[in-house]
């Protein structure tokens, strides 16, 4: 047995063979020609056709994935007729004096390795469109055949990347799962993989090697493992994972578009947490309706400095567009406690729970806070974006945090940059002040959200990293429950809505006792979505 690990960009089990993609060779020889005006001409005919495929798989992919997601065809055709990739087509062929393909082959190898050394992810991932655009053209070019997976059942599909294009090509009930030795979890392939329910792992390096074409395989997506040749055991484990698997995607189809309703009537929203722009594949794939917690940390934590604007707005706006009009509550940085980075320089803190961090350094430092509500701002524009301020104990906070929100917009205005004045703003309440002036804090919001893992830290004066410390620990401690009914309450009475977003939502033991407590929405993991719907619905 062969055991490859590499990086799951979209969960599922799938056991079969391995089919590797094939793609027609495209031999691209140099040559010397006379007329460089009649193979200038031939690259604009090229090109034409290129710029009419990719608005047939526009088409296509708007039917399999959505308009957020075929928006990469029409990003290939303004590709095709950048100035900068067209004029240094034209100008080898001109100035070299030599064939078209030649000229197409260079320019796609200067300009993806120039978009790879680039420090910027999602740049880096565009290296694969413009090698994608110029594979496009070569084929063309050179009335190269098809290229694709040849299979006479649903395979596991192997290459060493897969780009946009080639994705949506492929025959779907032939797909099991895709496995391939590079790529990026910022690639458009990885994006379309996730949204559409295939499981896929990437970076497996070349073990992943053509000889294994054929073989029997199982691949977790979860974990973003392959086994080539499994053993009996662990092909026994991959079933048994895979049919569980089955169920949870039963139980969709059953809740799929229906209501969070209890037996009496009451409704309640379900949303998801997640902690980066890969997740929200599963957000979608578990029918959640919403993402109530997106942890925007995960940008300065995966970064060697402090995140650009641009960078935090192509998340957010991506975000966004792919959750398609349902909100996104995106909470702004949390950094410190136990999430350290070192650019940020921070002191070390005796007790850095109870110390510098969250909403305390973005009011102690407003340049690194401004940029990000720039962003958040700006990406406002492409979906329902909410934005959500951790760590809040008073009302003052709060008031400093709308000064800043209001200079914020004035920028954007003045620089006429579209965004929605109507953003909903919320808090966590995550501390025992929170709740006790919660009725205060609701006047000044739109809504609150409890992160039950802090509030019950810090109601039960027990450090949640201790493991000494777990016979202690008890997140159903009456007094905390106690904390989240008065939230609730408060919330109410100034006609503001409140939900859970930390680990106690997706307590199916306590299910019925928020319901009773009147909360609007419950925020959990991806996982526990389905799991906590069907509660729900049958919940008295």
């Amino acid at each position: 047995m062969i055991t490859l690990s590499g990086k799951s960009v979209f969960g599922g089990v799938a056991i079969g063979k391995i089919a590797f993609y094939k793609r027609q060779e495209k031999q691209v020889r140099r040559y010397h020609v006379e007329d460089t005006e009649a193979e200038t001409a031939r690259f604009e005919d090229a090109q034409e056709t290129a710029i009419a495929q990719l608005g047939e798989l526009y088409d296509k992919a708007m039917e399999d994935v959505g308009e957020a997601n075929a928006a990469i065809f029409e990003v290939h055709q303004m590709m095709l007729m950048d100035l900068d990739y067209v004029d240094s087509i034209k100008n080898i062929i001109t100035t070299q004096e030599v064939n078209a393909e030649y000229a197409v082959a260079t320019t796609g190898d200067n300009f993806s390795r120039m978009f790879a050394s680039m420090d910027d992810a999602y740049m880096q991932g565009r290296a694969a469109d413009v090698k994608d655009v110029s594979d496009r053209l070569l084929g063309i070019l050179s009335d190269a055949g098809e290229s694709g997976v040849v299979a006479d059942e649903p395979v596991i599909v192997a290459a060493d990347d897969l780009v946009p294009s080639e994705t949506v090509q492929l025959d779907k009930s032939k797909v099991l799962a895709f496995a391939t030795m590079y790529g990026s979890a910022n690639s458009h392939t990885a994006i379309l993989a996730r949204t559409m329910n295939i499981p896929a792992v990437i970076g497996l390096g070349e073990g992943l090697a053509k000889e294994y074409d054929g073989h029997m395989a199982a691949i977790d997506g979860f974990t973003g493992t392959i086994y080539i040749d499994p053993d009996e055991e662990t092909m026994k484990a991959m079933t048994e994972k895979r049919e569980e698997d089955r169920r949870q995607k039963t139980l969709l189809e059953e809740l799929k578009g229906k209501e969070n309703v209890t037996l009496s009537g009451q409704k309640i929203n379900v949303y998801a947490n997640i902690g980066n722009l890969s997740d929200v594949g599963a957000v979608l794939k578990n029918d959640a309706g919403g993402i109530g917690l997106f942890r925007s940390e995960f940008l300065y934590l995966e970064s060697e400095d402090f995140p650009t604007e641009e960078q935090q707005f192509r998340v957010y706006k991506q975000v966004a567009e792919n959750m398609a009009g349902k909100k996104v509550i995106i909470r702004t940085l949390d950094i410190g406690a136990d999430k350290q980075v070192d650019y940020f320089g921070l002191d070390k803190e005796e007790n850095p729970a109870l110390g510098y961090r969250a909403i305390r350094i973005c009011l102690t430092r407003p340049e690194i806070f401004k940029t990000q509500l720039r962003a958040l701002y700006r990406a406002s524009a492409y979906g329902q974006i909410a934005i959500m301020f951790p760590m809040i104990i008073s009302v003052k906070e709060v008031k400093q945090i709308k000064v800043i929100i209001e200079e914020v917009k004035e920028e954007l205005r003045e620089a006429q940059i579209p965004f929605r004045e109507d953003v909903e703003l919320g808090i966590m309440i995550e501390t025992p002040a929170a709740v006790m002036m919660s009725r205060e804090l609701a006047k000044e919001v739109d809504f609150f959200s409890v992160g039950t893992n802090d509030l019950t830290q810090y109601t039960l004066a027990i450090d949640r990293q201790n493991q000494k410390l777990d016979a202690f620990y008890d997140p159903h401690h009456p007094a905390v429950l106690a904390m989240i009914r008065m939230a609730a309450e408060n919330a109410h009475a100034e006609g503001k809505w409140i939900g859970i977003c930390g680990e106690l939502g997706a307590d199916l033991e306590l299910t019925e006792e928020f319901l009773s407590m009147g909360l609007d929405e419950l925020s959990v993991s991806p996982a526990m979505v389905l799991p906590l719907r069907k509660k729900i619905r049958e919940s008295k």
